[in-house]
């Protein structure tokens, strides 16, 4: 049986988009179906460069047709960036492997600072290249400094014709063995501070792009490369200045969003094989998924998978709705990338807690998901980062709502362009959000939500009474503890948002909020046990510490909604 919440490649139709939007997507997931289990599985442990691929999205024009912006699309009707058909295909590349997915994101992060730049002739180049079916890399992290954009070592020396000579490496560049243009991040030898950031674009073909090797072990390509006095022409230069710099970190703000779709995808296709495998196999003359610890683990799995859908889901809507005056996004993306990456992990832990050693076995797909699922929360930024971020937001959005129109459900086809046009990174505590209680105060019928709507209006209590001091604001690791807690509020705010645009079935969702009351009740036990925390705030802590509210007849219905999953997909041998 076909559940409608989880994606589904025999049946999937997305209605709500485009008829070119839907044949590209439906001629995806015909590419995998059509090249069957065993060879996705063979060219995972062979480690197998994902050409085939690359030419299947070449011959179709995918990247071409999803990743170039209509201004640069010479009148194509099809192409734009539209952050909705974007999330799907993210979502469906998850779903059939990681490294098809990574491809995908480093060419959507290389063009980050192509789009964003008024230089006409380079963003001629990476139309072009995208329409020859070329990949793209985002040519920022070195191996002594990460992503630490104030500490780059790619120099670029005055040619005193209006151009430089770049001499340097970088270093975790997805796409970098192949890419027809790489988005470099460097500094002038010869200009100090901010003023002398520059963004180029390289081309790994050149004779003085030197690939070095690739850093992991692993299907797809990420690259260490150096720059050996590369010759970066006037009509290469994206940025300069502090503009390069906003270039580099609103890339990411675009990129990062695609961590949760992926995330989702992996979930859903080893909770297929999960559950399938455990329904069918008999332990002590029982069904395996008649022990109630193997339905309570199913159970949560599923529920906080559906949960990670409906935030990134509700999530698209702030970002094709975004501008100048409601930047809200900026919250809420590094939600998806910190908060359902994260989800994504529990999932895949509570299903491999129920099929144990099947999830080691190399002809599994679960295999390939239990391995990948742990690179998402590390990529374009730690969970500590994000957390860290996520908090910059929280006055204002606990305490100092404004008014806003309601942000539509956006399946349109139209063009997001204001995610190239960004404006400088910075002012994020500036934000303003809309009343937070709004989505909690519509869904108060509902046991668990009513629960911890009592658990977030006491977060607000302790941080009017006792907020963290200088001392404790210091402390990284108590402030995430924090952090955490506030996620939390925000989380459920887009979970019930999505849920009462789509009619979601109130069983599911107040599960869903039986497992939040849970989750934030364990943060709080964190925060009780912090060193940093005060006598006040531990007892506090332990005051919110929450049961959820059972109701057995509801969680076996949404039980059933797990158990209809067996034998509902296979993918073709």
């Amino acid at each position: 049986m076909s559940d409608p919440l989880l994606f589904h490649p025999h049946r999937y139709d997305p209605a709500d988009l485009d008829e070119t939007s839907r044949r590209l997507l439906r001629a995806t997931i015909d590419w995998f179906e059509t090249r069957g289990k065993r060879a996705l599985v063979d060219s995972y442990h062979a480690r197998e460069w994902y050409a085939d691929f690359l030419d299947f999205a070449a011959r179709e024009g995918l990247f071409a047709t999803f990743l170039t912006p209509a201004a640069d699309g010479a009148d194509d009707k099809d192409k734009r960036w539209d952050t909705a058909r974007n999330a799907a295909l993210s979502e469906i590349l998850g779903f059939y492997g990681l490294g098809y997915w990574y491809t995908w994101q480093v060419t959507v992060l290389g063009l980050g600072p192509v789009w964003q730049s008024g230089n006409p002739a380079a963003r001629a180049r990476a139309a072009e290249l995208l329409d020859q079916g070329h990949v793209m890399a985002f040519g920022l992290s070195e191996r002594a400094h990460g992503a630490d954009i104030y500490a780059t070592d790619m120099l670029l020396t005055p040619d005193g014709e209006g151009g430089f000579r770049a001499t340097g490496g970088k270093y975790y560049i997805g796409n970098g063995n192949v890419a027809g243009l790489v988005s470099v991040f460097g500094r002038r030898a010869d200009v100090d501070g901010p003023e002398g950031y520059v963004f180029f674009a390289a081309d790994s073909r050149h004779p003085a792009y030197r690939l070095v090797r690739n850093v992991v072990n692993a299907q797809m390509y990420v690259s260490e490369f150096r720059l050996e006095d590369y010759p970066v022409r006037a009509e290469d230069v994206l940025h300069t200045g502090p503009a390069a710099f906003d270039a580099a970190l609103n890339t990411v703000n675009v990129g990062k969003f695609n961590l949760c779709t992926a995330s989702i995808g992996i979930c859903e296709h080893a909770m297929y094989e999960a559950v399938t495998h455990a329904h069918g196999r008999m332990l002590y003359g029982r069904r395996v998924t008649d022990f109630p610890h193997v339905r309570r683990e199913l159970t949560d799995a599923y529920a906080r998978l559906v949960a990670m859908k409906l935030f990134s889901d509700r999530a698209v809507d702030y970002f094709r709705s975004a501008g100048p005056d409601d930047r809200r996004y900026l919250l809420f993306n590094p939600m998806t990338k910190m908060k359902v990456t994260t989800e994504g992990e529990k999932v895949v832990d509570l299903l491999w807690d129920v099929i144990a050693a099947k999830g080691f076995e190399a002809d599994t797909y679960f295999d390939k998901a239990a391995k990948d699922i742990r690179g998402l929360p590390k990529l374009e930024g730690t969970v500590h980062v994000n957390l860290a971020l996520i908090l910059k937001f929280m006055p204002n959005y606990l305490f100092r709502p404004q008014s806003y129109p309601t942000v539509p459900a956006r399946r349109d086809p139209a063009d997001d362009e204001f995610l190239f046009r960004q404006g400088p990174a910075r002012g994020l505590g500036a934000i303003r959000f809309h009343d937070w209680r709004a989505a909690y105060d519509a869904h108060a019928h509902l046991p668990n939500v009513a629960r911890f709507r009592e658990q977030a209006d006491g977060l607000v209590a302790l941080l009017a009474a006792h907020a963290p001091d200088e001392t404790q604001q210091r402390d990284l690791d108590f402030l995430l503890t924090i952090g955490q807690l506030f996620a939390l509020v925000v989380y459920g705010q887009l979970i019930l948002e999505q849920a009462g645009s789509t009619g979601l079935d109130t069983d599911l969702l107040d599960e869903i909020f039986d497992l939040l009351v849970r989750d934030f009740s364990g943060y709080a036990t964190e925060l009780h046990g912090k060193p940093a925390s005060t006598d006040e705030q531990a007892a506090w802590a332990l005051a919110h510490v929450r049961r959820p509210v059972v109701d057995a007849d509801r969680t076996a219905r949404v039980w059933q909604r797990v158990a209809d999953l067996a034998g509902a997909y296979e993918m073709r041998p």
